[in-house]
């Protein structure tokens, strides 16, 4: 019978069987499955105490993600993905491109698109996810069920998907899946008065490992619109990291640089997340762009834009 004749009869050829010596077959496999699981840098520096360093990207170019891991100084970089487009293709090309660095990427979610997006950033494989507009118990309790998996005794609800973060096939459905979804970093965003005045409840909801104060979406919330220095700001955003060294949490401080650190070091912060790639450039251009008019045309140009030190904690 010719080579082909059992596929043009509806049939299949014949594969060669690989037959590995003992159990090296057996080896194989486990050894390949404990590498397609991918580490959580981020949840390997919580575990042990480690103090982080983040930045965050609006721009969901990848190659953005190659630089910051050039720079070989960051642990994770958070694409704020609440203020910027994107697509489920731009998720998966920023997840190569945080494998190809060693780095943990977080993605920052709105309200109401929790399960969703975070379910998609997971897959693609994002292994952090920042809540925003936490306001009750069962908000954050929602924020853990949507990173976690639907087993008993975890109160998640994710299954087993074919994407990115399982090889789309080498994983799925297996214990080190649900082990993976157990290690996602959930950090929540406190910058609502419902959430400031039920904080304890709230950082009791097991899961929650980080939390972000935002002083403008809190200013607001109080009737104090961009007032982010008002005393009941300030004595909020000191009541939110001292909660949460209380309980156990990790606190995180959002600086446009790091001149503004120190007073948060001396409280016991120890992670940070500095810069944003639209302020950075805005200020490039700003600043640079009006020296080279002056030098052209001999007259001042409109002074930069005053930016404070703390700026973006939405």
């Amino acid at each position: 019978m010719p080579e082909n004749s059992a596929l043009e009869a509806g049939g299949f050829p014949q594969v060669a069987q690989m037959h590995w010596p003992d159990n090296t077959c057996d080896q194989h496999q486990i050894t390949r499955r404990k590498q397609t699981m991918r580490p959580n840098r981020l949840r390997q520096k919580l575990n042990a105490g480690e103090a982080t360093i983040g930045t965050h990207i609006l721009s969901s170019w990848p190659t953005l993600v190659e630089l910051i891991g050039d720079a070989e100084n960051y642990d994770y970089v958070e694409f704020t993905a609440e203020y910027a487009p994107f697509t489920m293709h731009d998720l998966d090309n920023l997840g190569r491109a945080f494998e190809l660095k060693n780095l943990s990427g977080m993605i920052k979610v709105e309200q109401k698109q929790y399960t969703h997006q975070a379910m998609r950033a997971i897959g693609s494989g994002f292994q952090s996810v920042l809540f925003a507009d936490i306001r009750t118990v069962a908000d954050a309790e929602a924020c853990v069920a949507a990173v976690r998996a639907e087993t008993p005794g975890t109160g998640g609800r994710l299954g087993v998907g074919m994407r990115r973060d399982v090889r789309t096939v080498l994983e799925g459905g297996s214990p080190a899946y649900v082990d993976a979804l157990n290690e996602v970093v959930i950090a929540v965003m406190v910058e609502k008065r419902e959430c400031v005045e039920d904080l304890e409840a709230i950082l009791s909801v097991p899961g929650i490992d980080m939390v972000q104060f935002g002083s403008s979406d809190y200013s607001m919330s109080l009737g104090l619109t961009g007032q982010r220095s008002h005393p009941d700001v300030i004595k909020a955003e000191r009541k939110t990291i001292e909660t949460a060294l209380k309980m156990g949490k990790h606190p995180r401080v959002e600086l446009a640089d790091v001149s503004g650190a120190k007073p948060y070091l001396e409280m016991g912060v120890q992670h940070f997340c500095i810069g944003w790639d639209v302020r950075i450039l805005y200020n490039w251009w700003r600043t640079n762009g009006a020296g080279m008019r002056t030098m052209l045309t001999g007259e001042a140009a409109a002074a930069p834009a005053p930016q404070p030190v703390k700026t973006g904690t939405y």
